[in-house]
């Protein structure tokens, strides 16, 4: 699985750090770094990041070529 985090739209909420802090970390207080390329065991913790970002920044798998459309 591939992420995509839009850096525009994340506000720096952080909820996908706590949800999966083996992809998402924070550098500082707010910039958000993350690792593109999902390890399989990590799948199910970062669609639950995904679906818990309070402004949707996160794209997984097929929307990240589409862009979310």
């Amino acid at each position: 699985m591939q992420v995509v985090v839009d850096l525009t739209r994340c506000q720096g909420y952080a909820q996908c750090v706590f949800l999966a802090p083996e992809v998402f970390h924070l550098h500082g207080e707010e910039a958000l770094l993350y690792d593109p390329a999902v390890p399989d065991d990590q799948f199910e913790r970062v669609r639950e990041a995904a679906a818990a970002c309070p402004v949707q920044a996160i794209l997984l798998g097929e929307e990240v070529g589409s862009g979310g459309r």
